[in-house]
């Protein structure tokens, strides 16, 4: 008797510890589901491209979850998922000498190439990141389609309705992973390189 009295207590001072720990290390615990890594390549490229590095960080976290061998079932490799034709094309524009496409596997040529691709998406979609964001997964051209389609777009300037359901819920993902990276890494990312 005396023996369950003991574990009882026992057990509910194990949960308040717990219960403290989780709102004293909210950030801890934060930055174990969310890690961070590539930070300096992400700041580099980000700042070189004028693209919010906690936006990076983010498309990072849900494209590959920081694993730079990644590859997707329709190709698109390494850390940001750039696609071959992707690759290729800004490998051409920026300059990447000896290019092929394992350097999508490279972190730093595959945050470069993707920070590009979002400063060639921001200036073709005027700075919507919803667009942005919309275009980087289901395609620019099938954006540009959906603004003029009365369906998809009331205005011609914003989505109402994304007709893909897997780029819908990777908006969707990127926005909240967004608010999480910038409650747990904005002193890190914003800021001088």
């Amino acid at each position: 008797m005396h023996s369950k009295k003991y574990r009882k207590i026992l057990s509910i001072i194990c949960v308040l510890v717990i219960i403290i720990a989780v709102f004293t290390n909210l950030k801890w615990i934060g930055k174990f589901i969310y890690p961070l890594y590539y930070e300096d390549y992400i700041k580099k490229y980000s700042y070189k491209y004028n693209i919010d590095p906690i936006l990076v960080a983010s498309i990072i976290k849900v494209e590959s979850k920081y694993y730079k061998e990644a590859k997707s079932y329709r190709g698109a490799k390494g850390l940001m998922q750039i696609s071959p034709i992707t690759g290729r094309w800004a490998a051409k524009e920026i300059g990447i000498l000896n290019y092929n496409e394992d350097c999508l596997y490279d972190p730093e040529i595959n945050i470069m190439i993707g920070c590009w691709y979002l400063n060639k998406l921001k200036k073709q979609f005027d700075n919507d990141i919803k667009l942005v964001l919309t275009a980087y997964n289901g395609g620019s051209g099938n954006v540009e389609k959906w603004l003029k389609n009365p369906i998809y777009s009331s205005d011609g300037r914003k989505l109402d309705e994304i007709p893909f359901i897997e780029t819908k819920q990777y908006v969707k993902k990127v926005l909240k992973t967004y608010k999480i990276y910038k409650f747990l890494y904005k002193d890190i990312l914003i800021g001088e390189i």
